[in-house]
């Protein structure tokens, strides 16, 4: 019923790979077809069988969804996603777009056949899904809920936090993604990178807590006095010197955030090089 299948594609971001499922026996969803990979591609239509139905992406991130227009002319299935890799933003996300950089990993390209919204339902003959809206690692992204499993992309990881880079990825989105999911009351989950979460309440606790805590440790060092994201990501982050522009990617989207929240203030419009002081 449902197969999982790896995409060598492993990386400091991604893991082992981005996770491709196929659910179903008589009609088969694609969740994730993950990157244009020819072999990757071959096997998810081996495993297949010429049963696929529908292709679903959670998100336009090219680990995702750039496989997806291929396996579709190969299969005749349809693309089903929330929309474009611009789909989502806040209007506040929005205002940044020209000015807060990012944009690692879009998929510009990314087209669905069919876009679909919070809480719709996509069936096949035997399997039932159910959309659910989860921005925060990006605007457009879309979990699915099947029985009381929930494939959930790339906004909850086991292995990492994920990455929140504005304006595709919005932190106060992240906590409210966290709190719909959580009233989901799954018994498990299924993410697009790494392995199955099988104590979903947990690990969403752990993650809310990282990032709670990770906007006190900015708001401690700007005691100190104002600082831009690369600095404050130097200052607080233990990772190797390759991840510091991800983790100063991560350290924006809090200062945005606090500054939405009023703890936090810079003069002019945002950027990867404002420098934020206390409010």
């Amino acid at each position: 019923m449902l197969q999982t299948i790896l995409a060598p594609n492993p990386s400091p971001l991604t893991g082992p790979g981005t996770n491709t499922f196929l659910l179903g026996e008589r009609d088969i969803a694609v969740i994730d077809p993950g990157p244009d990979i020819a072999g990757h591609r071959e096997a998810i239509l081996a495993a297949g069988a010429g049963r696929i139905s529908h292709i679903l992406v959670t998100h336009a991130h090219l680990d995702h969804s750039a496989g997806a227009a291929a396996l579709s002319a190969a299969t005749g299935a349809p693309v089903l996603a929330f929309g474009t890799a611009d789909a989502g933003r806040s209007p506040f996300m929005e205002s940044l777009v020209t000015t807060a950089g990012g944009g690692e990993g879009r998929d510009t390209a990314f087209m669905p056949d069919r876009r679909i919204t919070h809480d719709e339902e996509i069936a096949g003959r035997d399997w039932k899904l159910r959309a659910i809206h989860t921005p925060g690692h990006m605007g457009g992204h879309l979990s699915f809920l099947w029985e009381d499993t929930l494939f959930c992309g790339d906004v909850i990881l086991g292995w990492s936090s994920t990455l929140i880079s504005p304006p595709d990825g919005d932190l106060l989105d992240y906590f409210r993604s966290l709190d719909r999911i959580e009233a989901l009351r799954t018994s498990g989950l299924l993410p697009a990178h790494g392995d199955p979460i099988e104590s979903p309440a947990a690990r969403i606790a752990e993650l809310r807590e990282h990032r709670q805590e990770r906007s006190a440790q900015i708001l401690r060092a700007l005691a100190n006095g104002p600082a831009d994201a690369a600095n404050l990501a130097r200052r607080i982050y233990e990772v190797p010197p390759a991840l510091l522009p991800a983790a100063a990617r991560n350290v924006l989207a809090h200062l945005i955030a606090l500054t939405q929240l009023g703890a936090t203030t810079t003069p002019g419009p945002i950027t990867p090089e404002s420098q934020f002081s206390l409010r």
